[in-house]
């Protein structure tokens, strides 16, 4: 069974995946560092000193000042920062992934065109592949 498994974790296609996925991992937390690191505290200062990421809405009657400080009382909050915070993260890594699969698809050679027809084989003659007989010897063509 250990063989087995040798085997299959080593195959290339599980390998590429592992190596997708901790790469795609990495890549998150740079995108995420990017965006409440680099990207929002200069939207957060054309908005008037706005940071992001303390920006909630308290559900509770408790008075808090942050995010932490209802996390840790256990306080109920949207923290609707954070959720920007989020969609910025993923519009930035929908894009770079769109920008990747699309240089991808440029340097791959096109789609090759379905066949749409075929010789028949008693007069060498060029027909339509879905042709059940020969229009010029009238033969039959097998359903092959």
């Amino acid at each position: 069974m250990l063989k087995e498994f040798k085997q299959f974790a080593l195959k290339g296609n599980v390998l590429d995946l592992a190596v997708a996925v901790v790469l795609g991992a990495a890549f998150g937390k740079i995108v995420s560092s990017f965006v409440s690191d680099i990207l929002t505290p200069p939207i957060g200062k054309l908005l008037g000193n706005i940071d992001f990421s303390s920006l909630f809405l308290n559900l509770s009657s408790t008075p808090v000042r942050s995010v932490a400080e209802a996390k840790a009382l256990g306080a109920p909050v949207i923290a609707y920062g954070l959720f920007l915070n989020a969609v910025f993260d993923f519009i930035i890594i929908a894009f770079a992934l769109f920008l990747l699969v699309r240089q991808v698809s440029k340097m791959l050679p096109p789609p090759t065109p379905p066949v749409a027809t075929k010789e028949c084989p008693h007069c060498c003659t060029m027909i339509p592949v879905k042709a059940s007989r020969c229009p010029n010897c009238t033969s039959s063509q097998s359903a092959a």
